[in-house]
């Protein structure tokens, strides 16, 4: 930041008395600037697939950053909307997606990019079409997620404990000789909200 966005002045980079940390203040006015980190809301989707086995829905993106690479439907949230509004509209803006009830599955904070990313997890119908930030969608199972193609950190990551929480789950069900199919309601309400950190 070079110039004040109240007067026009310019701004200096300095700790403001009774703070602990670098602000943008105007030389002028002595407003103070502050910034915060950006909020990514997104969902992985649940999908049954027309051979009846629930996969998960992932884009190919169609812009930077990570053009061509793989990634769960999220983006940036908005002002005047909440968590779950923010995370429906990436999924329409980007898979065309229609959502069912959304559970909040991670919370990753990146502080060296100053973002927290908040990732739901919910069934979604089996309609989708790539939006206008998207090449191509599709559907994947565990042994067919493109793994080296993934697009950022998060999404690893939040696929990764998805896999693993539903591999417990199915390891639970066989033990008592229920069938796993699709999860229920219950079923997600019972996954943990997985909270971490990703330094770089």
């Amino acid at each position: 930041m070079n110039f004040c966005n109240q007067c026009g002045e310019k701004v200096t980079h300095t700790i403001p008395e009774n703070d602990n940390r670098l602000r943008f203040i105007c030389i002028s006015c002595d407003f103070i600037h502050y910034q915060n980190p950006n909020i990514v809301a997104g969902v992985l989707p649940l999908i049954i697939d027309t051979d009846g086995v629930e996969k998960v829905l992932l884009c190919r993106r169609a812009i930077e950053p990570r053009h061509g690479f793989w990634t769960l439907p999220a983006g940036f949230m908005e002002n005047e909307e909440s968590l779950e509004e923010a995370a429906e509209r990436e999924s329409i803006e980007e898979a065309n997606l229609k959502l069912g009830q959304l559970r909040l599955y991670m919370v990753t904070s990146l502080p060296y990019i100053s973002q927290v990313y908040m990732m739901y997890i919910g069934q979604a119908e089996n309609t989708f079409s790539p939006g206008i930030e998207t090449l191509e969608t599709q559907l994947f199972t565990e042994a067919d997620i493109p793994w080296d193609e993934l697009a950022f950190p998060v999404v690893r990551d939040t696929l990764k404990n998805y896999f693993s929480d539903r591999a417990e789950l199915f390891s639970q069900k066989t033990q008592s000789n229920e069938s796993l199919g699709k999860l229920t309601e219950a079923e997600m309400a019972n996954f943990p909200v997985h909270n971490s950190s990703i330094t770089r």
